[in-house]
């Protein structure tokens, strides 16, 4: 380790920047955010400091004294100037640790790329000799820790003196906070639910045991609702992955990838509850039962459903059995069906010049297909999506005819969406079940209903594995 990393207190300290352009402009915004007393040393501040007003000072720079009182100096020279070496030299001799931005052999210490979710703060260095991969490591850990993670930090911050008159062991103390980050209190942060986070934690500092254990060693489960998207795996959300690595458990179903189940934690143990359209393996009342059982053992149960679980994934029928249950619940939204397969296939749900509303129906129900509002759906300039209706095309464009369609109003039908094999088939609702079937399609599908079909010709960008056939018919 070449240089020791330091996390340097510098709130009401007096720090200066040398500099006039956007490089001195970030120094100045960086260390005011900090809380520093910031000095701008330069004979004239650029337009860029017009953001900055009320953050610094105005310091001479050819004042003979324009160096002392200050120990900390940052010279933020733009690419294009060259370091001016007497300055620097007299800023150390006036006992300031000194930066020079870009040039790391000139300086006493280098700044980092930091993440900052204070009071979280990460900070990545790579000595001054690749400053970009530093940036790139941040942005990928940007990915990685939430924001929330500062609130978090923050909470555990506000029971720290509490916890200490309660917990004279550090060991104890130790035990106790690893139980609070792997548990339902730091979950709840996560979640947004700091209120309830910081009753749970008041309530567990004032029952804790001697050692830092929980007064009830009954273990506590929970359940996460998640929703997979569509299947392409980088279209899951941050918080979706970070659950997906908790799991103890996972039930998923038929329309969960197999590549983002290769997301899923490792030794996490998998149930497969899957449906297809009239073969359902678990009976929705079943997977109920199951979570509240194993949530009730103390596992994390993670519950991942194709697309979104609200939008006709039977979702809010599966959480108010956890409800009735009093089982600790959240729930993570993902990418619906209809959104990332139009996406996916260069179709556009609305358009200012085709579409100003959409509408998401499903085409099947308990018994068959549904009976649809077709005053409501067939409105002029609108969009519509229509989930699980391959199996009843025919019937569902008999039925668009019977209640006044254009026979060549444009429709497209995307199987497999966002996926490699994605295919996507295009038509008129007078013949686009008889080119869907043509096409052998067998789903899971996505059926698009509006004028906005007519843009995919322009705006089709994705194109699927090449092994894979991609009809556009």
């Amino acid at each position: 380790m070449n240089r020791l990393p330091i996390f340097l207190q510098v709130r009401g300290r007096r720090i200066a920047v040398v500099g006039n352009g956007s490089l001195a402009a970030r120094r100045v915004e960086t260390l005011a955010r900090a809380g520093a007393e910031v000095w701008l040393l330069t004979d004239q501040p650029s337009e860029e400091f017009d953001a900055l007003k009320g953050q610094y000072r105005l310091g001479d720079l050819a004042a003979p004294e324009a160096f002392a009182g200050f120990p900390i100096i940052y010279f933020a020279y733009e690419p294009e100037e060259e370091p001016d070496e007497v300055q620097i030299a007299r800023a150390r001799k006036a006992g300031a640790l000194v930066n020079v931005a870009d040039y790391p052999r000139m300086s006493d210490f280098i700044t980092p790329s930091v993440l900052d979710r204070n009071p979280l703060v990460v900070a990545i260095s790579t000595g001054g000799d690749a400053p970009l991969l530093g940036r790139m490591l941040k942005a990928r850990l940007e990915t990685l820790i939430p924001s929330s993670y500062g609130r978090l930090a923050a909470l555990a911050g506000a029971g720290r003196a509490a916890l200490a008159e309660k917990l004279s062991s550090h060991q104890a103390r130790l035990r106790f906070w690893e139980r609070i980050y792997d548990g339902p209190i730091a979950e709840m942060v996560l979640a947004g639910d700091d209120v309830t986070a910081r009753t749970m934690l008041e309530r567990e500092i004032d029952s804790c045991r001697p050692d830092g254990s929980a007064s009830d060693e009954t273990p506590k489960g929970e359940v996460y609702l998640v929703g997979a998207g569509p299947g392409d795996p980088d279209l899951l959300t941050f918080r979706a992955f970070r659950l997906m690595q908790k799991a103890d458990v996972v039930l998923y179903d038929q329309l969960v990838d197999p590549a983002i189940m290769d997301r899923v934690r490792r030794d996490a143990e998998r149930i497969y509850v899957g449906k297809k359209r009239a073969n359902h393996a678990v009976a929705q009342e079943e997977i109920g039962a199951m979570m509240v059982k194993l949530a009730k053992e103390g596992k994390r149960v993670l519950r991942l459903k194709g697309g979104d679980p609200f939008i006709f994934g039977r979702g809010g029928e599966e959480i108010e059995k956890l409800a009735e249950h009093r089982i600790p619940f959240q729930v993570c939204p993902g990418v619906t069906a209809a959104a990332g397969c139009s996406s996916y296939a260069g179709i556009p749900l609305t358009h200012r010049d085709y579409a100003q509303s959409c509408v998401f129906v499903t085409g099947h129900g308990r018994e068959g297909p549904i009976q649809l509002d077709w005053t409501s759906i067939l409105r002029p300039r609108q969009t519509v999506a229509v989930y699980m209706g391959l199996a009843h095309l025919d019937y569902l464009t008999k039925e668009f005819l019977r209640h006044g369609a254009d026979p060549a109003l444009p429709v497209a039908v995307v199987e497999n969406g966002t996926r490699p094999n994605q295919i996507t088939v295009t038509g008129t609702v007078s013949d686009i079940a008889a080119k869907a079937k043509a096409h052998g399609l067998r789903g899971p599908t996505i059926i698009i209903v509006g004028e906005v079909v007519t843009l995919r010709d322009k705006l089709n960008w994705y194109t699927p594995h090449p092994g894979n056939a991609h009809a556009d018919a």
